[in-house]
């Protein structure tokens, strides 16, 4: 059976419109941090979204004024004495957890409803497209708290920015305004946040209404940076196009664009 909101602790999964999957942060007393409670929901949802071949499209975002102030360091306070070794055994699986969302085939989205703040911002990276209301905040101030980086951010971060941006951020740990961070790039658009929730929504629906195929061959080709060189780019869209070529979806696409409709693409 599908994950659903009853099934999951401080998460919510929703599905406001066909192909749509929205999952929200619901822990908002803490300012939606990533407790234990909501990573093992995380990766309950998201083994579920992937197994579900009717979602196309995945919009994060979190309840209350916070997307997400990142994970619950209050047990490595209470630890002083732990060993690297400890330490390391329980962050790698907990990065592992909240990174799964990587290996979804579907576009995703952060709707960066407020701030989103060190693991927060990692989360929001792993994404394919960020979207920032009006007032969020964004950073990666781990060098503040006397602490390295996690959460894959200092190759997230590199990839989206570029390294002179992330060498910025990372080393001062400062925390950039929503325009700030469109201009960085670390964003792709700003929006009000009185309309914000809709309008990524919106978005998400003319994602899940494009061609499936397209859309996952189109995500492979750009991930982790995109292609090595030119000819790599030229040697995949000279397999990768060809497949969506041969698809019913391609006459449906071409039928619908002579007739002035809106196409129905069924991922065949």
């Amino acid at each position: 059976m599908p994950a659903t909101s009853s099934d999951l602790t401080h998460l919510r999964l929703e599905r406001p419109s066909e192909g749509v999957v929205l999952l929200t942060l619901d822990n908002p007393g803490m300012r939606n941090a990533m407790s234990d409670e909501m990573t093992s929901s995380w990766v309950a949802a998201v083994e579920e979204i992937a197994a579900d071949t009717s979602v196309r499209a995945v919009v994060v975002t979190g309840e209350g004024s916070a997307f997400c102030s990142g994970g619950n360091t209050s047990w490595i306070a209470s630890e002083p004495d732990a060993s690297v070794d400890r330490l390391r055994s329980r962050m790698l699986p907990f990065y592992r957890a909240w990174l799964s969302i990587r290996r979804l085939e579907v576009p995703t989205i952060a709707a960066v409803n407020g701030a989103a703040i060190g693991a927060g911002l990692c989360l929001a990276l792993a994404c394919d497209i960020r979207y920032a209301a009006d007032g969020a905040k964004l950073g990666v101030p781990f060098n503040k708290l006397g602490m390295h980086a996690g959460m894959a951010g200092t190759w997230l971060l590199p990839n989206v920015v570029g390294p002179a941006h992330a060498r910025d951020l990372l080393l001062t740990g400062r925390v950039v305004e929503a325009d700030e961070a469109l201009r960085l790039g670390l964003v792709s658009r700003v929006i009000d946040s009185g309309s914000f929730l809709d309008e990524v929504l919106e978005t998400a629906a003319g994602i899940a209404a494009t061609a499936p195929i397209a859309a996952r061959l189109t995500k492979v080709a750009l991930a982790d940076g995109g292609h090595a060189d030119f000819e790599s780019a030229l040697q995949w869209e000279a397999l990768a196009q060809p497949m969506t070529l041969a698809t019913a979806d391609l006459q449906e696409g071409i039928a619908a664009a002579r007739e002035k409709r809106s196409a129905q693409f069924h991922g065949r």
